[in-house]
């Protein structure tokens, strides 16, 4: 079949199915972050409408959103099955994310395959068509997410493979082109290759590896700001005037360090308090010889020149 009769009638009936697909992806994102009517209809077009929208404007021809109806009210009705639907509203698993993602990756499939016929059929080269049809495929994603200010999954390298499964549907296509082997079968054959891939992204959890910077568990502490210095700097005059005092340790002789001692710390047994509302007071302090001496802490202290103890808690 040629690419012209191709991208005809089957790619409309592919292209409405995307962005039905799609719509219904955005209206579950609307309501679980509980939108309004039209805001749950706004996100529903743009997940719908978005991905088709830059291809057409890339490849220079009228956005057919404008042009035929049924690409603007197929998200409106999406929206409407979503928003007014009570099981799919009230249903738990709406909030899991679960039809969520199965809409999601089956308009994946779909657009990078639709994405990447339409950019054949315009005469692109094949790396420019595989181009354009990834982005198509996850241009609606991306502005849906933008506008529900999330950061999109396709830039997260803790989510699972989302733009590899769309990049994989652009690749079969333009293969099979190049091959003379495309057409509806095995176009509709790409498009499910593409979504079983983000299928088994989603339940065996595949993703991209991490940057080799954020490997090293310590590599972010080199981000992080120099500490503040709690003491306010000094008028030049108060340094002058700081500079001339004397020091605390003028005249004195440093200590050896082998003149320890001992400190003795005990602690005051409060009693037993009682509990809120029950009426009896809490015990006064009972000081005296007979404390527990499980509760006795010794640290080293050093003996200055002058006789006093100055207690240091190194351990």
């Amino acid at each position: 079949m040629p690419i012209e009769e191709l991208s005809g009638a089957v790619q409309y009936v592919m292209d409405l199915i995307g962005i039905f697909a799609f719509a219904l992806s955005g209206a579950f994102l609307a309501v679980r972050k509980d939108f309004d009517i039209f805001g749950t209809v706004i996100l529903s077009e743009a997940a719908g409408l978005g991905g088709g929208l830059f291809r057409d404007l890339v490849l220079g021809i009228t956005p057919v959103a404008f042009t035929d109806l049924g690409y603007f009210f197929t998200p409106c009705v999406a929206a409407l099955i979503v928003y007014f639907g009570y099981r799919l509203r009230h249903d738990e698993k709406v909030y899991e994310g679960k039809p969520f993602d199965i809409s999601d990756a089956a308009a994946l499939g779909l657009f990078s395959v639709t994405g990447t016929i339409k950019a054949l059929s315009h005469g692109l080269n094949s790396p420019a068509a595989v181009t354009l049809g990834s982005a198509s495929a996850v241009g609606g994603g991306v502005l849906a997410y933008l506008l529900a200010l999330e950061q999109p999954a396709l830039l997260r390298w803790n989510r699972d493979l989302y733009a590899l499964p769309a990049f994989v549907g652009a690749t079969s296509v333009a293969m099979l082109y190049n091959s003379a082997l495309l057409n509806v079968g095995t176009a509709i054959g790409a498009s499910m290759f593409a979504f079983g891939l983000r299928l088994l992204a989603l339940r065996y959890s595949w993703r991209t590896p991490r940057s080799q910077f954020w490997r090293n568990p310590f590599a972010g502490m080199r981000q992080q700001p120099p500490p503040v210095n709690p003491v306010p700097d000094l008028a030049p005059s108060m340094q002058a005037d700081m500079a001339t005092l004397p020091s605390v340790n003028d005249g004195r002789s440093t200590p050896p360090s082998s003149a320890t001692d001992t400190v003795t710390l005990r602690r005051i047994d409060m009693g037993p308090l009682s509990r809120r509302g029950d009426g009896v007071q809490p015990t006064t302090p009972t000081p005296g010889p007979d404390r527990d001496p499980r509760f006795l802490l010794h640290w080293p202290a050093r003996r200055d020149h002058d006789g006093q103890d100055h207690a240091s808690p190194g351990r």
